[in-house]
């Protein structure tokens, strides 16, 4: 079963951090990256740039919308992802308290839908 593991970021957390400790904890999760890799458990994992780059856009009524920064308002941003394979979310919870950002902001766990079984529900060609 797949989950996507979002991670959300504390701007405030990770600016108290002491220097260096924050190339410390990216090296830390760049050595779980790399075992769950090795066991077949982490398909991809990205980190995203600052929310200040990005942009969102809505269609609505056949218009577009496209606005600086992200939608939501929050002191939390999305700083990037994992997708992995775990067998439930019990393990899916697991692996995400083994990865430091947990403790500098959070991380949400979301099983990802098998779009096979939709494309095959709705009848859409393969």
């Amino acid at each position: 079963m797949k989950f996507l593991m979002m991670i959300y970021c504390d701007p405030v957390l990770l600016d108290a951090l002491p220097p260096g400790e924050f190339d410390t904890l990216m090296r830390g999760c760049f050595a779980k990256a790399d075992q769950l890799r090795k066991e077949g458990k982490l398909l991809d994992s990205q980190q995203l740039e600052l929310p200040m780059q990005s942009r969102t856009m809505r269609v609505r009524n056949g218009r577009s919308t496209i606005v600086d920064g992200p939608f939501a308002e929050t002191k939390e941003y999305l700083g990037g992802f994992n997708l992995i394979e775990a067998e439930d979310v019990a393990e899916a919870e697991r692996i995400a308290a083994e990865f430091p950002w947990s403790r500098f902001g959070s991380i949400e766990i979301r099983p990802v839908r098998d779009m096979n079984a939709v494309r095959h529900r709705v009848g859409a060609a393969a």
